[in-house]
């Protein structure tokens, strides 16, 4: 702490006992004030409305900001925790419940004189909302066009990282040919890559606890196989080289050992500032995952089988990725004109009807299609 900063600090201590605020309240966490004040805070809330604020405030508010003390959240930290809510997506009411608990327990920090003002009062994040859901029905819009893209992304992050740390680029790599979360890539470990089936057992990632990053169960407590496709085989191996072998080393860390997020990430490699350059003022880190579903779907990968891959609770958000491509509508042309070129033939299933006496066409029901 430097001069500044303590002097700073005796100052609001002595301002806080001025308004009669005892040492201890005035050091208290988040999480811990928001425990002390609670039945306070939520006074007047009907027993229907109190159940979700409560889960808002254990599942998402607490391990964002819970290990911060309530003089120290800033207006700034607020929007940023509620955009991550927001990529991570999550539902509307859960955002709503969430903000509107933070919200309660801050105003009484005004009121018990720990803060001047309310810092959680976050406007404008339903348009937001509302465009990230624009962009999740139609994820083609978020999505790099192919691997040379995404390739030259990554060399662009890493050279403008500070001492060109070439993991900023592995991370983006890796995370746009697994459609992965980055809090997921932050999470692997040795053990969950089997090498010799290529598959990727996600079941952990890196996400903001009290107390600092912390690694829990993926979304939705949703463990799931992911394939690891030729283009990234060499940079995994490269990865586990690195290691010291041991099953719970990380394969992916920042240039000082330390854990990723989405925010780090962005930090480090100047990303707003480079995606900008590059065209892509759009992009997002968590369009990466976007990016890595949309190629899945295009490759022509079954929607349940890319559910599974992506983690999705229902199919109906999996269902957003499988817009039809320009190269997709190519290929039913190409194959509505082999077909009627005679290129294509047809064949009953098993068990025909007996043969008619006159040549008919069998039935649409009983057709399939062979190549």
């Amino acid at each position: 702490m430097t001069l500044g900063e303590a002097e700073a600090w005796i100052a609001r201590m002595e301002k806080s006992a001025a308004r009669g605020v005892t040492p201890e309240t005035a050091t208290m966490s988040l999480a811990e004030y928001g425990d002390s004040v609670w039945d306070l805070a939520m006074r007047g809330l009907e027993a229907k409305t109190l159940v979700p604020y409560s889960a808002g405030w254990r599942l998402r508010v607490v391990p964002a900001l819970g290990h911060l003390t309530p003089q120290t959240i800033t207006a700034g930290a607020a929007d940023r925790v509620v955009l991550a809510w927001i990529a991570e997506e999550v539902g509307r009411s859960t955002v709503k419940n969430s903000l509107a608990a933070l919200v309660r327990v801050m105003q009484q920090a005004v009121r018990d004189g720990l803060i001047d003002t309310n810092p959680a009062r976050v406007v404008g994040w339903q348009q937001l909302y509302r465009q990230a859901e624009d962009e999740a029905d139609d994820p083609r819009s978020l999505a790099l066009q192919d691997w040379s893209a995404l390739q030259d992304l990554a060399a662009a992050l890493v050279d403008r990282s500070h001492g060109k740390f070439e993991g900023w680029g592995d991370v983006v790599e890796f995370a746009g040919g697994t459609a992965a979360r980055i809090g997921e890539v932050s999470g692997v470990r040795l053990k969950d890559i089997n090498l010799d089936s290529w598959i990727w057992d996600v079941c952990r990632q890196t996400t903001p606890s009290p107390g600092g990053l912390a690694d829990k169960g993926t979304k939705g407590k949703r463990r799931r196989k992911v394939p690891i496709i030729p283009q990234i085989r060499p940079l995994v191996l490269r990865r586990v080289a690195e290691t010291d072998g041991s099953p719970m080393a990380r394969l992916f860390t920042g240039p000082r050992g330390g854990r990723i997020t989405t925010a780090i990430l962005r930090d480090a490699t100047h990303w707003d500032e480079v995606v900008v350059s590059l065209g892509y003022d759009y992009l997002r880190r968590h369009d990466l995952r976007h990016t890595g579903l949309t190629w899945m779907a295009d490759a022509g990968i079954p929607v349940h089988i890319l559910r599974v891959i992506a983690g999705h609770g229902s199919i109906e958000t999996t269902q957003r990725y499988l817009h039809s491509s320009p190269r997709t509508i190519q290929n039913a042309g190409v194959t509505l004109a082999d077909y009627l070129a005679g290129n294509v033939s047809f064949w009953q299933d098993p068990e025909p009807e007996p043969p008619a006496k006159t040549a008919e066409p069998p039935s649409r029901g009983h057709l399939r299609l062979v190549q």
